[in-house]
């Protein structure tokens, strides 16, 4: 205690209280760790609530609190058994020296009975319970026998009840001192924690029971204060449940103090309801209730002193740290603290989380730089080398026994390098064979001159099939650091929307509640993810047995005029809730909607086409639409096709830009096969919100678009996918209208009418002479129209895919709601 008193000393010596407030700050840091240190880590606090428990008294003989305590320190924090035991006979003491040798004696038996039990059974707390309620029940029809002479039903009774007690004391303690530990505790409270730690305080204040400071009762005072500071911290129901608790157990141990109970009680309740008005209307509600409970008191004289208990409560209770209050509540469900240090904890997971995916985010791009690394003088050096080994190759085999290899070599070797370079470079441009000139030429200069024009011809074969897999290699290596880069930029937009701030919508959720309760309409819970423009994203939960079609014809159309946009159901279903209830999803309507028709056939109107197609919504508000022709026809075609539409497809959900999918897709099909397999593609992406398309077309035919009587095309000039290891993606942009018509095909149909010399105008023309919007009319009309001027016949695979752009008009109108409309946003 010495220490401790200099510590404190030395600290508040180190305060300059003429500083600023930050000082002062340090100051009570500093003050409370020493306190903390003092009373949780030395084990002081066991000492003083030991002495309490010591004392303490049920039905006014009963002292069933000093051995369950004991047990619980001694199997949660056994090094402070021994201050506990001196602080429990140092109460028992003050009841008497008969009470103190009780104790001790029951303390020393558990110890005995619980080492031989722990020789049997290793580590098994949960005997410990039975070990308290058999050592109990045995000691007290002992001293019954030894103080009485027999042991009376009376006697056997109390003992068993003193036991069971005990019994219950004990799990409760064990659930409880934990709490008490010096360790920094993250988990929030369980209920049967906060009501264990409620009994345990109530209980140690019992101790307190006959303690009186000018007629005022200490256990009075206290009590009053601990529900002050339970129904601040957590409400009215943790508040009346304290009230409750703590008054039963008074009344156990004096039933005098029964009427107490319903003091606490009620004011747990009406300080709890009144916790928004801060410490002084739990204040309030304490004073509110002494009053009433005090009318039903002895008279004038009870309620002036239960007056003055509440005001020293009230008093100690206004002299409490905001900080402790602080510091509790964020372990209690339910409270504003927790709320805000889960919500911490979340955006540290989040941020935690965000930073390892940009990391992996930076290490893909890293990767994707390493790969894609180009040295252009590294690259010349590379095929001068592999040209001089070449060239070393060839003359080991021929010049190197050549009498004039020192004329050649030694006095003319730029000359004879250049010979053998245009050599190399003619047979290598025209399939083994050289000029006339040139082996004229190279005959009057070298004396072997057909031996060395072999052994180059010999050399070149490797040479080439070198070159070529060098350059396989260099296009993988292209096509890793392409989809490195694609997948880096995927997790770097995953990483910035992981720590996007995701707001509390509570305000807006409880508008449109009443919005919508006010209507006539019943719903249970409103739960907002997002109000975004055109990202609007709510929950709500519905009566499922009164569903007639609310969801669509009223509950969206109100929400369309609170949020001020067009909001849509998105699922509405009753999976993973009572029958009572369903779950429906609203979310923005897109402004715009395409409808598509399809018409194709296979060559010779067999069964399997060559050409593919697909339409594919993606998640980010955008839709795609793809043709892919396999080369020829029949089932291989028709396997390449319908492949490279897969893997486009895999690849845009992933979020990867759309350039980057294709010249992936390039590369998979050039460098996974040696057969000359190709496959076109055409590609369209439609933004649903502002109606924008992009083309990328990639060996295919031109589109249309449609808008009225006039007609547009669409051209992109690449090679069909596959031929080249390398090219560029020509993208085309175009705004679309809402109305307009947007036709794809293939080269069976747009190359298939016969005698004509411009497919072009042919085509154009007859999109223009169309009299419908249908896409499936469309799609089909113009089919039909290739085969008649075939004469009936399909001589190729033939597929059109129309897509018809229009404005995404709700079935129902918005109604009014425009109070709520404007408090909404």
């Amino acid at each position: 205690m010495e220490k401790v008193e200099r510590d404190l000393i030395d600290t508040i010596g180190e305060v300059d209280f003429g500083k600023s407030k930050v000082g002062l700050g340090v100051f009570f840091q500093k003050f409370q760790t020493k306190l903390e240190n003092l009373f949780l880590f030395k084990g002081y606090m066991l000492f003083f609530i030991g002495f309490l428990l010591g004392r303490a008294l049920i039905l006014a003989k009963l002292t069933p609190f000093s051995l369950p305590f004991f047990a619980a320190v001694y199997l949660t924090r056994k090094e402070k058994a021994p201050i506990a035991l001196v602080g429990l006979i140092g109460g028992a003491v003050t009841l008497s020296l008969k009470e103190a040798f009780s104790s001790f004696a029951l303390c020393f038996l558990f110890l005995i009975i619980y080492k031989v039990v722990n020789r049997w059974k290793k580590n098994e707390q949960s005997l410990v319970p039975l070990i308290v309620l058999s050592t109990i029940v045995g000691g007290s029809l002992v001293e019954a026998f030894i103080f009485q002479g027999e042991i009376t039903l009376y006697s056997g009774m109390m003992s068993l009840v003193e036991g069971s007690l005990g019994y219950i004391l004990t799990l409760i303690f064990l659930q409880s001192l934990p709490l008490l530990s010096i360790n920094k505790r993250r988990q929030a409270l369980k209920t049967e924690e906060i009501v264990c730690l409620i009994i345990m305080l109530a209980s140690v204040m019992t101790g307190t029971i006959g303690w009186q400071v000018y007629d005022m009762s200490i256990e009075h005072i206290m009590s009053r204060y601990l529900v002050l500071i339970f129904a601040y911290v957590a409400g009215a129901t943790i508040g009346s449940t304290v009230g409750v608790v703590t008054g039963l157990i008074f009344s156990l141990a004096n039933i005098s103090s029964f009427y107490h109970m319903s003091l606490l009680a009620f004011s747990g309740l009406l300080g709890g309801l009144l916790k928004e008005g801060k410490k002084v209307g739990v204040a309030l509600g304490l004073y509110i209730a002494t009053l009433l409970i005090g009318m039903y008191g002895e008279g004038g004289g009870v309620l002036t002193t239960s007056i003055m208990e509440t005001t020293i409560a009230v008093l100690i209770f206004m002299l409490t740290p905001q900080a402790l209050t602080s510091r509790m509540a964020k372990h209690i469900p339910g409270t504003t603290e927790y709320s805000l240090e889960q919500q911490l904890y979340m955006r540290k997971m989040r941020d935690v989380t965000a930073q390892r995916v940009s990391q992996f985010s930076t290490v893909f791009q890293a990767l994707s730089k390493s790969f894609s690394a180009n040295h252009p003088s590294s690259e010349e050096d590379e095929s001068d080398r592999e040209l001089d080994y070449f060239l070393s190759n060839v003359t080991e085999k021929t010049c190197q026994t050549c009498f004039r290899k020192e004329h050649c070599w030694a006095r003319n070797f730029n000359t004879t390098y250049d010979y053998m370079k245009d050599i190399m470079t003619e047979m290598s441009d025209k399939d083994g064979t050289i000029s006339v000139g040139l082996s004229r030429e190279w005959e009057k200069h070298c004396t072997r001159a057909k031996k060395v024009t072999d052994a180059i011809h010999q050399e070149l074969t490797l040479y080439q099939a070198n070159l070529k897999l060098k350059k396989q290699v260099l296009e993988s290596r292209k096509l890793v650091a392409d989809q490195l880069l694609g997948v880096s930029e995927v997790m770097g937009d995953f990483a910035k929307e992981i720590q996007r701030e995701r707001e509390n919508h509570h305000k807006q959720e409880e508008l449109i509640l009443e919005a919508i309760q006010e209507f006539g309409l019943h719903i249970e819970n409103v739960e907002i993810y997002s109000l975004e423009q055109g990202n609007v994203d709510i929950d709500i939960t519905i009566p499922y047995n009164t569903s007639h079609g609310e969801c669509e014809k009223l509950i969206a159309p109100m929400l369309s005029d609170i949020l001020g946009e067009t909001i849509i159901v998105n699922t509405a279903d009753q999976s993973g809730y009572t029958n009572d209830y369903s779950h429906a999803t609203f979310r923005s309507a897109k402004a715009y909607v395409v409808e598509t028709g399809v018409a194709h056939a296979a060559k010779d109107g067999g069964f399997i086409s060559g050409d593919s197609y697909s339409t594919i919504e993606l998640g980010l508000g955008k839709y795609a639409m793809a043709i892919s022709d396999g080369m020829g026809n029949g089932e291989r075609a028709h396997i390449e096709s319908e492949e490279t539409l897969q893997l486009l497809q895999k690849i845009l959900q992933s979020g990867i830009e759309e350039q980057v999918a294709i010249k992936s897709i390039n590369s998979v099909l050039s460098l996974r096969t040696t057969d000359e397999i190709f496959s076109t593609l055409d590609l369209a992406m439609i933004d649903l919100q502002n109606a924008a398309v992009k083309f990328l077309k990639v060996g295919s035919t031109p589109s249309f678009i449609k808008r009225g009587s006039k007609v547009m095309k669409i051209q992109a000039s690449n090679l069909p996918m596959g031929i080249l290891q390398e090219f560029d993606v020509d993208v085309v942009s175009e705004q679309l209208k809402a109305g307009d018509l947007l036709i794809m095909m293939s080269d069976g149909v747009f190359e298939g009418p016969k005698h004509v010399e411009n497919f072009d105008l042919w085509m154009k023309r007859k999109i223009k002479e169309l009299k419908t919007d249908d896409p499936q009319e469309v799609s089909d009309l113009i089919m039909e129209e290739v085969i008649r001027s075939r004469s009936g016949m399909i001589e190729d695979d033939m597929t059109v895919l129309v897509a018809k752009i229009s404005h995404n008009i709700p079935k129902w109108k918005s109604i009014p709601v425009m109070a709520y409309s404007q408090k909404a946003n």
